[in-house]
């Protein structure tokens, strides 16, 4: 190595170094004329000699890479979301579900709940390789280049991290920066933004890096994910973390009951004004790993993490009058018109009213001076009427009785919280709806085509139901409204790949009521044909794994209906994908079919994950909790006691890892 790749390599780990000690651990011990003058050197160096060049140098934080379209990318472990708490009684429920599914002491790793926008990080051999949005959990856009300018994220770790790993946190505009940049857009007669958490989100998609690297943003990591990371808890993930070079907060402690949590949000509920940063609540998480993975997820969440959410901003305006919405299952929701009012950093116009009962309840009336709150810090709602207020003149709300597109009578069946306009085939908005929830992201992810296109093709009578987009055509969607030939092609394109998106989301995006992903996917897996599910009857289906009557029933009312069953005709014929793939078959039986099993313990070869996959794969149903009705237990080791002697006590059967492989083998 000669002297200059060494003066290159050397100011590179100083200058590293003095970036951490600046951005993370907000402690410099240079001034900054010395580090950029440090950097300035390392800059005229790499220039005179490209063959030295490192994209992982200190220098490439200043952006400059141009991103015109933004790949999406599935995550390798799905980014889950968090149930909300808004109570102590809310966490207490929480802890006596946690202590009926395992053993032993529970420890709680508490960390504040920062408002910005969810990133996942890949690092392979200590090098940051890739950085992705959360999406919509199973995939995200590639946003490398932008986050790469983000001082407070490490191009290069240090210490002893795992070979590849992901760490996941939440990207922010420290309330100083964001300030700092409304300042300097109101000097030049700009609008100035509205809050950080937004202004964060909308940085990261800037095409521009160069741009990014101007703005202020901070990376605030909290999870470690992967597999063999030789960490133990969630509270040393953390400690590792920050040993690594990446910037954890130190707020966040370890305690060993719900009383200490209580003592947390309690104090970070009135000290979060004084941080740097907006946080809308605390998140608790069961401290052991081992544990974390005897609890496992539901369809969205982890059972093993909750979010406790500060009381929420509440303002007062006007309610000047009520619209009503026509969803895609033909779902009526009254929405409040409101005088325009700032909330919680944005502007509310609107806000759901949910059903008649709970216009009823409240008592809200056209011209009431009401009280408004951000559900959960995101969709506003009205929770309250001021009745000092109220004119003299004020009349009580009459419920719409007709629906306001297609004017046939709504009905309400017995139960059910709303009302319903029942002309399926002949409401627009709902054969709108219905094409929307087809091509969207989750269901059959159509490249090039959104919601506003699907509206002008239905009201140009292009098209009328999902089946008719097959067969649109180059020439008769370049007319429309802002559709150029490239995107024409894009159009007819991705229409076409969508012939491949497999089984389990053509079920989902058939739009059944009630009928979600998790239900679509047991659907699938059971039944292996569009056909079979079909011809299954009510009886037939509620014996499938989380199907209820009511799903059950909607399934069988929908295949009952003459224009479904033509449309599914016309999918075949297509060449929509409306069974299971020969590949998603390999390897399924029917060996453990009525079978309901419990998974126990830490397993050798296999992670609960994939043993869980092995249940489903040969017909088997994975139950979380010991009952008279399991059928057996896979136990591994550390399986807790009070779990054993129930087994005992119901004389249920426990095998390990190799006994359960000879059964399904």
């Amino acid at each position: 190595m000669n002297s200059i790749q060494e003066h290159i390599l050397k100011l590179r780990d100083e200058l590293n170094e003095h970036n951490y000690n600046y951005y993370v651990l907000d402690n410099p011990t240079i001034s900054d004329l010395e580090f950029d003058l440090k950097l300035k050197e390392l800059q005229e160096l790499e220039n005179q000699h490209p063959e030295f060049f490192d994209i992982h140098s200190p220098t490439q934080r200043v952006g400059g890479e141009i991103t015109k379209n933004f790949e999406t990318i599935p995550h390798e472990y799905r980014m889950y979301s968090l149930d909300n708490s808004y109570s102590k009684e809310d966490l207490f429920d929480w802890e006596s579900r946690l202590k009926k599914m395992i053993d032993g002491d529970i420890q709680y790793v508490c960390e504040l709940k920062y408002d910005g926008a969810s990133i996942s990080l890949t690092y392979e051999n200590g090098l940051l390789v890739k950085a992705v949005t959360r999406g919509d959990g199973f995939q995200g856009d590639n946003i490398t280049a932008n986050v790469k300018t983000i001082k407070s994220v490490p191009l290069r770790l240090k210490g002893d991290y795992p070979p590849k790993f992901d760490i996941r946190g939440e990207i922010i505009l420290p309330i100083d920066g964001f300030n700092k940049m409304n300042e300097e857009r109101i000097e030049i007669g700009e609008e100035p933004y509205r809050n950080p958490r937004n202004t964060a989100s909308g940085s990261l998609k800037l095409q521009d890096s160069a741009e990014v690297a101007k703005r202020p943003l901070e990376c605030l990591l909290y999870n470690l994910t992967g597999t063999n990371l030789g960490v133990h808890s969630q509270f040393e993930g953390l400690t590792k973390a920050r040993a690594w070079g990446f910037k954890v907060p130190m707020a966040s402690k370890l305690v060993s009951s719900m009383d200490e949590v209580l003592e947390f949000i309690s104090y970070w509920d009135v000290h979060r004004h004084n941080l740097p940063y907006e946080t809308d609540g605390v998140v608790i998480k069961v401290d052991n790993l081992d544990q974390q993975e005897e609890l496992g997820y539901t369809a969205k969440s982890p059972r093993w993490a909750i979010a406790y959410k500060f009381k929420a901003e509440r303002v007062s305006t006007r309610l000047n009058s009520i619209s009503y919405q026509v969803g895609r299952t033909g779902a009526i929701t009254p929405v409040a018109n409101l005088e325009p009012v700032e909330l919680a950093g944005t502007i509310v116009k609107r806000a759901s009213l949910h059903n008649a009962d709970q216009i009823e309840k409240l008592d809200i009336r056209v011209g009431d001076e009401v009280f408004v709150e951000k559900g959960g810090e995101i969709i506003p709602k009205i929770i309250a009427v001021d009745l000092n207020l109220r004119p003299s003149h004020s009349q009580p709300t009459q419920y719409i009785s007709n629906c306001p597109e297609c004017g046939t009578l709504l009905v309400r069946q017995e139960g059910e919280a709303q009302h319903y306009c029942p002309n399926y085939n002949g409401c627009k908005p709902q054969i709108i709806g219905r094409i929307q929830h087809y091509i969207s992201r989750k269901a059959m992810d159509i490249e090039g085509l959104g919601g506003e296109t699907v509206a002008l093709l239905v009201n140009n009578g292009l098209i009328s139901d999902y089946s008719d987009l097959y067969e649109l055509t180059k020439e008769q969607i370049i007319p429309l409204e802002r559709m150029a030939e490239k995107s024409a092609d894009n159009l007819i394109y991705g229409i076409k790949q969508s012939k491949n998106i497999p089984f389990e989301r053509v079920v989902y995006a058939l739009g059944i009521r009630y009928v979600g992903e998790t239900v679509a996917k047991k659907l699938a897996k059971h039944y292996k044909n569009i056909v079979a599910i079909a011809h299954a009857s009510v009886t037939d289906l509620v014996n499938v794994d989380e199907i209820g009557i009511k799903i059950a029933e909607s399934v069988v009312e929908f295949f009952n209906s003459e224009k479904n069953k033509f449309i599914i005709e016309r999918l075949k014929q297509f060449g929509v994908q409306l069974e299971m793939s020969a590949e998603q078959l390999m390897g399924q039986t029917n060996i453990l079919q009525g079978q309901s099993i419990v998974i126990s313990g830490v397993f050798e070869r296999f992670s609960r994950d994939e043993l869980k996959k092995l249940i489903e794969d040969n017909g088997g149903k994975v139950s979380s909790s010991i009952s008279s009705k399991t059928s057996f237990i896979v136990a591994g080791e550390n399986m807790g006691p009070s779990k054993k002697k129930k087994a005992e006590d119901l004389n249920i059967l426990l095998i390990n890892e190799s006994e359960f492989l000879q059964k399904i083998k």
